[in-house]
């Protein structure tokens, strides 16, 4: 997105500029009004620059993303240097308004995206004759693993499951040949720090993975599903959803007497019949930014909004969960995340009390 991206800053630059030049010359005797006229200009010729821009929808969030979080900040700073003097009141709302976006900014970028959560969630069932802990790991989605994801496995270790379940999206990369790099990295993230648990490790492919995504876990002791499948787990059934299956919303899928846990990557799947008591998914990232009250921006899903970001109970006694996540979008999406922190989930099924 080079030439773009510098097309859309001149064009952002000139926009910036005309509502300064509207801000100065304009003639009110409410300071206030100027303002807000200077802020429509602005946020309106910013908004229409990026969706009229032609890119993608992740190139798109990218370029709103500079418009708040660089050239509204400058145009704030434009208008406390202008009103310092002649409505210091004002100046100093605006100061406050600057801050807390630099704040946002600062939290977004810099400490969401890694501050890494641990979720626990409790669902108590007549079908369970045992207690069982699940780690659901979903979207580690690396373009160059390293010490984080080494982290992700010490914090699952630590919480000694009966069973880890992997949602899909493990490497996000454009090129080929540094996909089998990045593979091979990976790979060896798990063999040092991925333990097998009792019921064992299994794990679904997302949408960013590639046909040779299973070499991520070459010589491990994991079941992967490149199809959509049933295993008998002894306390559970598990059905493990095949990628292309996870995108149906008309899907079907059987079940049976036992407690029955059904992984998908993208929790589309959950939209159709489905005879199962706790489905899992990841895909929606929670959103990556979610709002007060609103809840996630962008799922990219078909799925209730309310769906896309944690616990749900569908119908009664059958159980949606989407995880937000470890990792981030990569490509031309900006890596952010706002009110939406990355997680480990640990589920902990119990019998009925």
């Amino acid at each position: 997105m080079g030439p773009e991206l510098i097309s859309y800053h001149l064009i952002a630059s000139l926009v910036t500029i005309i509502s300064g030049l509207v801000l100065f010359r304009a003639k009110t005797r409410l300071p206030s009004m100027s303002v807000l006229l200077m802020g429509i200009i602005l946020l309106f010729g910013l908004a229409l620059t990026a969706i009229l821009f032609p890119v993608d929808g992740f190139a798109r969030v990218q370029l709103l993303a500079w418009g708040f979080f660089l050239y509204f900040p400058i145009c704030l700073l434009l208008g406390i240097c202008y009103f310092w003097d002649k409505n210091r009141s004002l100046s100093i709302g605006l100061s406050v308004i600057l801050l807390v976006t630099v704040a946002a900014a600062v939290d977004s970028f810099l400490i969401e995206p890694r501050w890494l959560k641990v979720t626990e969630v409790e669902i108590n069932s007549t079908k369970l004759e045992e207690s069982l802990t699940i780690a659901l790991l979903a979207d580690i989605q690396a373009d160059a693993p390293g010490e984080y994801e080494k982290k992700v496995l010490e914090i699952v270790n630590a919480q000694k499951p009966d069973l880890i379940l992997l949602a899909g999206d493990y490497i996000q990369v454009q090129n080929p040949d540094e996909y089998a790099r990045e593979t091979m990295v990976l790979n060896q993230i798990f063999r040092e720090g991925l333990i097998t648990p009792d019921l064992g490790v299994f794990a679904v492919r997302g949408n960013v993975d590639w046909n040779i995504w299973g070499d991520i876990f070459l010589d491990l002791d994991v079941k992967t599903f490149e199809e959509t499948e049933t295993v008998d787990l002894g306390p559970v059934l598990l059905t493990g959803v095949g990628w292309l299956d996870s995108e149906d919303s008309s899907l079907q899928i059987p079940g049976g007497e036992k407690y029955h846990i059904v992984l998908g990557h993208s929790p589309n799947f959950s939209l159709g019949d489905i005879d199962g008591d706790l489905l899992l998914a990841g895909h929606t990232h929670g959103g990556q930014i979610q709002l007060p009250v609103i809840g996630p921006l962008l799922t990219l899903s078909s799925v209730p909004r309310s769906w896309a970001s944690g616990l749900t109970e569908i119908e009664p006694h059958k159980f949606l969960l989407v995880s937000n996540g470890i990792g981030l979008e990569r490509g031309y999406a900006p890596r952010m995340r706002f009110l939406c922190r990355p997680e480990v989930v640990i589920l902990n099924l119990n019998p009925h009390q």
